[in-house]
């Protein structure tokens, strides 16, 4: 395996409110290696989100801050970057495209000239050497009579179209990570899967590693090799594709495979997670899923449980249910009941 581009290790991001500090990220650790697609996966309010603006540098400040941890991009640490640093990396050589790109792109300039002003601002090239290179991505992401739309503004374009354009635009000067914060959520399935296929294909031509953030499971087994699941902040498993969705080991995430919703089996009632996320910063001490975990002992509500190795490489869980009373691993399937 190549050496990770990014590695994340014990990153603490924190909004300080006027009822005090909530922890939105607590003490994650991840890489990414390049060439390799990553899912971040989990519910809403989990801090996926909050990861992603971390390493882009975007936190809003005040009132975020990171309060500690490393985030090594290439072995430099970009969480004492300067802003200046910040501006030279973003869009060049690690890129994100946004949830929903009608907020992302200006409705007051064309197409062409914002995917332009990005080639520029990174290139010293001339505007018609921009040009040509913004036509180029255009039709590598797949948009028919690139020539023409590249002076189209964003509300004359479909939703997918939209979406292609975004990630031509981080696409555009060739960055080392591209991180990719719900790209489908608000395309339809058709459109979805055209997304996808694009950035697979992206990734092998380019060798681009990706970090893609979804609470889609679905998205997650048709393009990535190992994904990472969060939950209040914290990492709760983490590992191979693959193992994950055959021997899934966190109560969480068996909750979540349960459910996806299966044609195969028709029930009358889907499956949920009994409760709600909780709020930020409002668990003190013990597991964080505790509260809503079928499985949990009083250990659990005392404790905080750490990421433990699984008798499989490079998968980890943090669940008291997965080691011994010396803390050696047990090989143990956790089922949720029926």
């Amino acid at each position: 395996m190549k050496n990770p581009v990014i590695e994340v290790k014990g990153l603490k991001t924190s909004f300080f409110t006027d009822g005090g500090e909530i922890p939105a990220v607590d003490s994650i650790d991840f890489h990414i290696h390049e060439g390799e697609i990553l899912g971040i996966v989990g519910e809403s309010g989990c801090g996926k989100s909050v990861t992603s603006l971390s390493i882009m540098g975007l936190i809003p400040k005040p009132p975020g801050k990171i309060t500690g941890g490393e985030i090594l991009f290439n072995g430099e640490n970009l969480v004492h970057a300067s802003e200046k640093r910040m501006r030279s990396i973003r869009g060049n050589e690690i890129a994100m495209i946004f949830q929903e790109p009608m907020t992302s792109l200006n409705p007051l300039f064309t197409i062409g000239s914002q995917l332009i002003e990005a080639i520029r601002i990174h290139n010293k090239v001339s505007k018609r050497e921009a040009r040509t290179k913004a036509v180029d991505i255009l039709k590598l992401v797949g948009l028919p009579r690139a020539e023409e739309l590249i002076d189209d503004y964003p509300h004359q374009l479909s939703g997918g179209m939209r979406q292609r354009v975004m990630i031509a635009m981080a696409m555009v000067c060739d960055p080392k990570v591209l991180i990719a914060d719900e790209p489908t959520t608000a395309l339809d399935v058709t459109i979805q899967s055209q997304i996808l296929k694009l950035m697979k294909q992206l990734n092998e031509k380019m060798n681009t590693a990706i970090m893609l953030i979804t609470h889609d499971l679905g998205v997650v087994a048709e393009v990535c090799q190992r994904v990472v699941v969060m939950y209040a902040g914290k990492i709760v498993e983490e590992g191979d594709v693959q193992a994950i969705f055959k021997n899934p080991q966190h109560p969480y995430t068996v909750g979540l495979i349960r459910s996806v919703p299966d044609m195969r089996d028709k029930k009358e009632r889907l499956y949920s997670i009994p409760g709600n996320v909780p709020k930020p910063g409002s668990i003190k001490t013990g597991c964080r899923f505790a509260e809503r975990c079928e499985h949990a002992v009083d250990r659990c509500f005392v404790e905080n449980p750490e990421l433990y190795a699984t008798n499989e490489t490079g998968h980890r869980v943090r669940c008291f249910l997965q080691v011994g009373e010396e803390g050696a691993h047990r090989d143990r399937t956790v089922t949720a009941s029926k």
